[in-house]
């Protein structure tokens, strides 16, 4: 096809899901390269992200733009590219998570500096969804997830907590002052292990920079927020036999996991490329295999719905702070994050993706009363 029938080709696909190229809706694109059109038919996901990020379109509100592309599941009308089908057969074949490879996304994701999540994120330093069911702001949001958890868990003072993925120390640091317990943290990122010691410094926590495979003991309860996005499908039984192996027998394991709703092997090329290497989301299909012979589902709580308004709230705290940070990052860099954050705001209100949190029990255990949501 020529540039004009490409051109045509791409306005039809836009229609479709309600965009107008270069019309005047804040969900409309305004496109400046026409190369931009066969890029993204080539491309796909890929294609439309770095072609934002170089400039060639833009659009008044991302968020609107994607959410309508995914209610329309646009991009699942376009011919799979070259870079979806490599990862696809890089997953299949090969490993991508392993302990060893697991750091990764530290190196890459959340090494990148304490200064911007400090600034886009709560004062608990959760980068995860919050709670906003009674929430007025992203301190009570993420404030009231944490207690909702440790309320799910049924935490007492002095129980032992293993936290397999323990970020910035948020949870560890909350639990350990609110409910008198022993919190051990792992975490695959040594900026979130710096900073997570400091500021648990004098509490009982325990932060480790290790991968979750490392972990060993028995503890009361075990959980994990926000890790599982990253653990990969051909570690989904893998992390199951660990946590089982970690909790005691009248124990509770608990899941804090964006989910899709179909069965994948990775991640859109974009992602995989300039936000979370090698991780991918799970589905409930892929999670159930795993927990089969190992635990009984007490508890499946779905607000996904929250994390559109978390990713909103981050956005306006990084686009505020974002005249402190331009000299340590630079132009390109905010065009991703914004790119970054905006589109998957626009992927939970498309309900494209899920928000779940799992509590888990071993078979024999009574039931806990961790039905709160």
């Amino acid at each position: 096809m020529n540039n004009k029938e490409v051109k045509k080709a791409f306005s039809s696909l836009m229609q479709f899901a309600g965009v107008t190229v270069n019309g005047g809706k804040p969900y409309d694109i305004q496109v400046y390269n026409d190369e931009f059109y066969s890029r993204v038919l080539k491309q796909t996901t890929l294609g439309l992200g770095e072609s934002y990020m170089d400039r060639w379109w833009d659009c008044s509100s991302i968020d609107q733009f994607i959410e309508r592309l995914m209610r329309a599941n646009l991009l699942n009308r376009l011919k799979q590219d070259w870079a979806t089908t490599w990862n696809i057969i890089k997953a299949s074949v090969f490993n991508l998570q392993t302990a060893n490879r697991s750091f990764l996304v530290g190196e890459k994701h959340y090494d990148i500096g304490n200064d911007l999540y400090q600034k886009m994120l709560d004062r608990h330093m959760q980068y995860t969804c919050g709670y906003w069911k009674n929430a007025d702001s992203l301190d009570t949001a993420q404030e009231a997830k944490l207690e909702m958890i440790c309320r799910k868990i049924e935490l007492k003072p002095g129980m032992t907590v293993a936290e397999l993925g323990c970020g910035f120390g948020g949870f560890a640091r909350y639990a350990a002052q609110t409910y008198d317990v022993r919190v051990t943290g792992f975490t695959v990122s040594k900026e979130q292990a710096r900073y997570a010691k400091k500021r648990c410094k004098g509490l009982p926590v325990d932060i480790r920079f290790e991968d979750y495979r490392k972990a060993v003991g028995q503890y009361d309860r075990v959980i994990s927020i926000g890790l599982m996005e990253h653990v990969g499908y051909k570690n989904y039984q893998t992390y199951m036999n660990q946590t089982h192996c970690l909790l005691k027998a009248n124990g509770i394991a608990f899941i804090h996991t964006i989910g899709s709703n179909v069965s994948r092997r990775t991640c859109n090329p974009w992602t995989t490329k300039y936000i979370f290497p090698n991780s991918m989301l799970p589905s409930i299909a892929q999670l159930g295999k795993a927990m089969e012979k190992h635990f009984i589902v007490e508890d499946l709580h779905n607000f996904c719905e929250d994390y559109d308004k978390t990713l909103m709230a981050w956005w306006e705290n990084f686009n505020a702070a974002w005249p402190e940070l331009e000299s340590a990052y630079g132009e390109r860099f905010y065009r991703m994050w914004k790119y970054y954050l905006l589109s998957c705001a626009g992927g939970f209100r498309s309900r494209a993706m899920q928000l779940w949190q799992i509590v888990m029990t071993k078979p024999g255990r009574s039931r806990p009363d961790c039905r709160i949501s």
